[in-house]
């Protein structure tokens, strides 16, 4: 799922499961189930009750998330109306977001791709530099996922930072570990073929580019917003690449999708011709062997 990040929940990883995470507590489907039950229940017990769960459990889930996200559900003591709780607008805030979470994870089921012809330039373990047109990319080639993004991928920082609007960060990377690369191992001198899924790549503007040393992001390139393929909730963004100067070949110029909220779009304002910079992880891209 690929955006900047701001402030707020981050989408956890995993592809096709919604979660938002804050200091660390995760937000996930069986959270937002238990809100929308105290929401129509009016009370705690009467949420779990119709949840199945006991109302000690359900109680101390609301206090752990409530640590991390605020107060979410807001009690009433017993009188005249009798008492009861009710959803306070931070809970309705932070259901909206989940929503629009699921609505992004939904949409990158058939998630664009860019592709681009290479050869590999150089093997370290499961990765792989490849020589591109528009210069050197790292990818995955075997299958697995390196140590550095599975610590990212068990903090819930990948999918960020793409899916809910800020890398939209606010991510879920949800391809690194499981596609991993389509074939086996690539020696140096193999063509090979670079896949990059929209929902990988984070867009941010161009005067705001990201520290080399900041983040776990091995491959960065340059480029301008060709066209925004608007959809209600999540757009397609395009962004031309130049070539870089490769002895004389006669490349063309690379156009690569990204996958952004429409919110995103809005707060960055971007509109044909602006330039970007865009990141994505080596472990969210796939390297195919090119068959003759």
């Amino acid at each position: 799922m690929g955006e900047p990040t701001d402030s707020g929940p981050a989408p956890a990883a995993g592809r096709g499961r919604a979660a938002l995470i804050e200091d660390g507590v995760e937000f996930d489907g069986r959270d937002a189930a238990l809100l929308r039950a105290v929401d129509a229940a009016g009370s705690v017990a009467g949420a779990a009750s119709e949840l199945g769960r006991s109302r000690a459990r359900a109680l101390t889930r609301i206090e752990t998330l409530e640590d991390a996200y605020g107060t979410l559900v807001e009690r009433r003591r017993g009188g005249e109306g009798g008492g009861g709780s009710r959803l306070a607008a931070s809970a309705r805030d932070l259901l909206d977001r989940y929503d629009r979470l699921q609505a992004v994870l939904a949409a990158t089921a058939s998630v664009p791709e860019t592709v681009l012809d290479g050869t590999v330039a150089a093997v370290d373990g499961e990765l792989a530099v490849v020589d591109t047109p528009v210069g050197e990319l790292s990818g995955l080639h075997g299958g697995t996922v390196d140590d550095e993004d599975a610590d990212d991928r068990a903090d819930g920082r990948d999918a960020d930072d793409r899916a809910d609007g800020r890398d939209a960060d606010d991510r879920a990377d949800g391809r690194d570990a499981d596609d991993g690369a389509d074939g086996g191992a690539v020696a140096v001198g193999d063509a090979v073929q670079v896949r990059i899924g929209a929902d990988a790549v984070t867009v941010n503007d161009a005067a705001n580019a990201v520290d080399p040393d900041a983040t776990s992001a091995r491959n960065r390139l340059a480029g301008r917003v060709s066209r925004i393929d608007s959809g209600e909730t999540v757009s397609t963004v395009r962004i031309v690449v130049e070539p870089v100067d490769r002895g004389g070949t006669d490349d063309a110029a690379v156009e690569v999708a990204a996958l952004i909220t429409a919110e995103s779009i809005d707060r960055l304002g971007l509109a044909p011709g602006d330039p970007v910079s865009l990141r994505w992880k080596a472990t969210a891209t796939r390297l195919v062997a090119q068959v003759e």
